[in-house]
């Protein structure tokens, strides 16, 4: 999947731009704030229906604008896709393939798949449990769409579950027949998810592993954990045995939607013992096993989003990344940076076709 073209409308900081890429590598350079992640995360939002860094629609759109348009033209096989992702305010978002529009934007996630590799990646070492559920969710559902359907459906449950105990605890009063209602639903799906991700888990780390020792170039060993109350306890006991706890929250305080996962070196958790250049590393070792992943999962070369690397990592790192690039294993590039002959001087080390774009 090549995208061919690409034109933004009230798009973030962008009155209006259009870009024609190569197949290759593409680099978009300019000064701070003039918008270079703004096109990477455009190609994002194409892929996934949502930004990468503010998915709250509205605060995507230009200042003083209603609207903002993104226009996509991929090529695959010979074939054209024309994929546009619209959003009013006020208004649902729309998005359409070769003119016609998704009832639900969940059937578009894996179409294009893409990975995007920036400084904002530090969350997931950094934040709570959510931000890593999100990242492995978000690997899993790219190739398993009723892995997705799974989750959406899950959450949704959780959600009144949550508003059933809020209404308990606001009106002094208990039914207990209603709570088994939701938690059978929870029982039946989180069950199903926990399988899902435990496959992933299984698979993924192998990968992990070995961009890791790639990139490093150290001794040190890294692991993935997940780490699920379901791991250890079936989850109908689990949801019985902590209801009085539940009441008192007033939300579900068990179940997968309280997952984690572990970032493990040398046997110690990375956000702790890991060393500033050990976390980078691992972040692109996990960014690169998600594209491997995705490749060899539905067969078809994920966009690879490489976001002000330069300015992040130093130049040891940068030098691994531009020789796995090197590689016919990946397909279209994406680098965005401040400086065109720092640029010019990676990607001429490599023996792929470029193009610069400038902001």
């Amino acid at each position: 999947m090549i995208l061919k073209h690409l034109s933004l409308l009230n798009y973030k900081n962008f009155e209006q731009k259009s870009f024609d890429f190569g197949s290759k590598i593409n680099c978009i350079v300019g000064d701070n704030g003039k918008g270079k992640t703004n096109v990477l995360d455009a190609i994002y939002h194409l892929s996934f229906c949502k930004s990468y860094f503010n998915p709250i629609s509205a605060q995507n759109i230009r200042h003083q604008e209603d609207f903002f348009v993104i226009n996509g033209t991929y090529n695959k096989d010979e074939k054209e896709d024309k994929i546009v992702v619209s959003f009013k305010h006020g208004q649902k978002k729309i998005v359409k393939r070769n003119n016609k529009a998704y009832d639900r934007l969940s059937d578009h996630i894996g179409l294009i798949p893409a990975v995007i590799i920036s400084p904002a990646d530090r969350d997931l070492i950094t934040e709570g449990s959510e931000t890593r559920r999100k990242f492995m969710d978000g690997v899993i559902v790219q190739s398993n769409k009723t892995y997705l359907e799974q989750l959406i459906h899950y959450q949704k449950i959780v959600a009144q579950r949550n508003a059933l105990l809020k209404y308990f605890a606001k009106n002094n009063t208990y039914n207990p027949s209603s709570i088994e209602i939701y938690n059978d639903q929870m029982v039946q799906l989180g069950k199903t998810i926990h399988v899902t991700r435990n496959e992933f888990i299984k698979r993924f780390g192998p990968i992990l592993t070995k961009h890791y020792a790639a990139i490093s170039s150290g001794t040190e060993s890294v692991e993935l954990i997940y780490q699920s109350d379901l791991n250890d306890q079936d989850f109908e006991t689990l949801l019985n045995n902590n209801l009085q706890k539940d009441r008192i929250a007033q939300f579900s305080t068990v179940g997968v939607h309280k997952d984690d996962l572990q970032f493990i070196i040398d046997g110690y958790p990375i956000k702790k013992f890991g060393s500033q250049g050990q976390q980078k590393s691992f972040l692109i070792a996990l960014k690169l096993a998600q594209f491997d992943f995705i490749k060899s999962i539905k067969q078809i070369t994920p966009l690879l989003l490489l976001d002000d690397i330069f300015d992040k990592l130093d130049e040891q790192r940068v030098g691994k990344i531009i020789q796995l690039v090197d590689d016919d294993f990946f397909g279209q590039i994406f680098i965005s940076d401040t400086h065109h002959d720092r640029t010019e001087k990676a990607v001429k080390a490599v023996q792929q076709s470029y193009q610069f774009h400038y902001l």
